[in-house]
């Protein structure tokens, strides 16, 4: 099955519609791959009291981008599904000190398949994504996040608090 290809214009806007946070941060769609998205973020509106990117900024743009990629999969692939994120680790290196990207692949390339399988089969399917954050050129951080998509008839509940 072969879905809808999505430009990096038409992502961006998906993000900006339905996730509002990116539009506030002022994150850019720089690439939008199956093999790799990369988005951008300026410094001034994720500035934290140091003059450099808040830690929250950062992770949201990894995050953002290990979740875009996720989805530009999905739609090339025809498959509609929700897609979140259970869990992740983030690793900062360096302060980020202007504009900075996050550059996002599959953890292994080989468990696309696997992932698309399950989900097809049993509606619900875990997928792990890596984010690399980069600023003139180094790596300053690195997100690694679990990513859980369910069939779109799946998931309509919400969990109650503990």
């Amino acid at each position: 099955m072969k879905g809808q290809t999505l430009n990096e214009q038409t992502l961006q806007q998906y993000l900006y519609d339905h996730i509002p946070l990116s539009s506030a941060m002022q994150v850019q769609v720089i690439s939008a791959q199956e093999e790799e998205v990369i988005l951008a973020a300026p410094l001034a509106p994720n500035i934290n009291h140091m003059e450099t990117v808040f830690g929250g900024s950062a992770s949201a743009v990894a995050i953002l981008a290990a979740w875009s990629l996720l989805h530009v999969r999905l739609k090339s692939a025809a498959i509609t599904s929700q897609l979140v994120i259970q869990s992740n680790t983030m690793e900062y290196a360096l302060p980020i000190k202007g504009r900075f990207t996050a550059r996002s692949c599959l953890a292994e390339a080989a468990d696309w398949q696997r992932f698309v399988r399950t989900l097809l089969r049993k509606g619900r399917a875990r997928i792990s994504v890596i984010a690399v954050l980069e600023y003139e050129g180094r790596q300053v951080g690195k997100l690694q996040g679990e990513f859980v998509a369910l069939a779109a008839t799946e998931g309509a509940a919400t969990a109650a608090c503990a």
